[in-house]
């Protein structure tokens, strides 16, 4: 409960302080830069996710002494990267995406297939958090329900509103990437090696 209470905190004080590294689309609004921190916080997560599965590897092979924990600590922590996962990747644009068809159009019917997508995803947002909201919040949340084994942790309690909570950041950013990409320049997607993005990847690595 406290690292739920601390956690918009947390991100108020990382989304200003954090710095896109070369690689990365860094944005313009307060919302681009809180999906680059949560996606610094989820890579920190999945190290320590490998960390408690080599400590259970260690605990029950070798020192034949298995934890009660580790084995739901890993699927909690798997669960959160999952779902922050999606929010950095729309604020990067990196996900899956097929351009057949959109490629072969002029911009302004780009800008439709836009709109449409964007739409849909805020629609298909609104209703799962109108659909869920009591659920989710009074009966799993407020309730703080518990796993129901040995560890019980809370995993219903934490999982299921973090999931609307995502599902609204994720619309939210994607009206915000419709804004921001609304006068770009059409790009053609190709098979071809990106010399901007090589570049940009040398940079990272500190080569010239």
């Amino acid at each position: 409960m406290t690292a739920l209470i601390l956690s918009p905190i947390l991100a108020v004080i990382g989304a200003r302080n954090v710095k896109a590294a070369g690689i990365e689309y860094e944005g313009t609004s307060s919302i681009d830069r809180a999906a680059l921190f949560i996606g610094r916080v989820t890579m920190m997560m999945i190290a320590v996710m490998t960390i408690v599965m080599l400590y259970e590897v260690f605990m029950r092979y070798i020192v034949e002494k298995p934890t009660e924990w580790a084995n739901e600590m890993t699927l909690w922590f798997a669960s959160f990267v999952f779902l922050t996962s999606g929010f950095y990747a729309m604020q990067q644009r990196s996900h899956i995406r097929i351009f057949l068809l959109y490629d072969a159009v002029p911009r302004w019917l780009q800008k439709v297939f836009d709109t449409i997508s964007t739409l849909l995803i805020v629609m298909f947002a609104f209703f799962l958090v109108y659909g869920s909201f009591k659920q989710v919040f009074v009966n799993k949340l407020y309730k703080w329900e518990l796993y129901g084994s040995a560890f019980n942790p809370p995993i219903p309690a934490t999982l299921q509103p973090m999931v609307l909570i995502v599902i609204t950041l994720v619309a939210i950013q994607a009206v915000l990437n419709l804004i921001a990409d609304w006068n770009k320049e059409p790009v053609i997607h190709t098979d071809e090696p990106d010399e901007e993005e090589i570049e940009m990847l040398r940079k990272a690595v500190g080569q010239d």
